[in-house]
């Protein structure tokens, strides 16, 4: 039987949780239409890192992350930073055999030929600000393949979150995008820890937070309808259009300040869409936009 504390207290707690979107109504209803109307599987959540109140539409729906899961990757390289098992300024070798051809890599077009050492904060660099996909598997490798990472984000408390495949196995076949997902309440309650410091050393929160605010993919999404000049850390992802005309992922998540010097973190995920990859970005802009309009105020 359940007792009356137990009663008490599901009660209490239900009233507390109702409290922080009691005051968001608006912004809930907003975004339920907007997220309504398209043809999307959309996943949306937002959290006031002022205040603590959380919103999401869909928030438990389990989507496919494509590079959205360089920020996991990142934080579970920069963990081995913080316990001396690796090095910033650690030398890495690149071989010309891991900078594939056919694949998102600006870190291979500066260094064609490979066969030369550079520093881990440099690849970390391609990988988060510019989305490269060979930075992404050199880390993948470096630190002992995909699932290291996964059992990291478990080890956290983040349980729903998958990452099993690498870029050159999506790629290869890409259906195991599906394989790397999570959903946009972990993702946001990750950047929370992240934001909070709960998760890295101080230089190596400042690092992460540098390269994130230095992304240069993406830029209608989180950051498309946002006043200009908006200070955003965010990681993007998208999967393309497959040959039926479906983009199966078109992700940001990130960190957003608002004029008063706080933010908000947000996670916005559409997945199989017939929409083109111009219109899909718009509705996570929109999103954002909304998340901003309501906290700014």
């Amino acid at each position: 039987m359940i007792s009356v504390k137990k009663i008490a207290f599901c009660v209490l707690f239900l009233s507390i949780a109702n409290s922080g979107f009691a005051q968001h109504s608006a912004l809930r209803q907003k975004a339920e239409e907007l997220i309504k109307s398209k043809p999307a599987a959309i996943g949306f959540s937002v959290i006031n890192l002022k205040t603590g109140d959380t919103l999401s539409v869909n928030g438990a729906a389990h989507l496919p992350m494509q590079s959205v899961y360089k920020f996991h990757l990142a934080l579970a390289v920069l963990k081995q930073v913080d316990q001396n098992k690796l090095k910033l300024d650690q030398q890495i070798l690149i071989s010309k055999k891991d900078l594939l051809p056919d694949t998102w890599s600006p870190l291979r077009d500066k260094y064609p030929q490979g066969n030369i050492k550079i520093p881990l904060s440099e690849i970390l660099f391609y990988t988060v600000s510019q989305s490269d996909n060979n930075g992404c598997d050199i880390l993948f490798r470096l630190l002992g393949g995909p699932e290291k990472v996964n059992n990291y984000m478990h080890s956290l408390g983040i349980t729903d979150v998958a990452i099993r495949s690498t870029e050159e196995q999506m790629h290869a076949d890409d259906q195991l995008q599906f394989k790397n997902w999570t959903t946009a309440n972990a993702a946001t309650q990750l950047l929370k820890r992240f934001y909070t410091g709960q998760l890295l050393k101080q230089p190596s929160n400042a690092f992460l937070m540098k390269i994130m605010a230095g992304t240069t993919t993406g830029t209608g999404k989180l950051k498309g309808k946002l006043p200009t000049g908006t200070e955003v850390a965010h990681k993007t992802g998208y999967s393309g259009q497959n040959k039926a005309g479906i983009i199966a992922a078109t992700n940001d998540i990130g960190i957003v300040a608002l004029p008063d010097g706080s933010h908000f973190a947000i996670a916005v995920f559409v997945s199989m869409t017939a929409l083109d990859e111009k219109a899909s970005d718009l509705i996570i802009a929109e999103l954002a936009r909304l998340g901003w309009d309501e906290f700014a105020s």
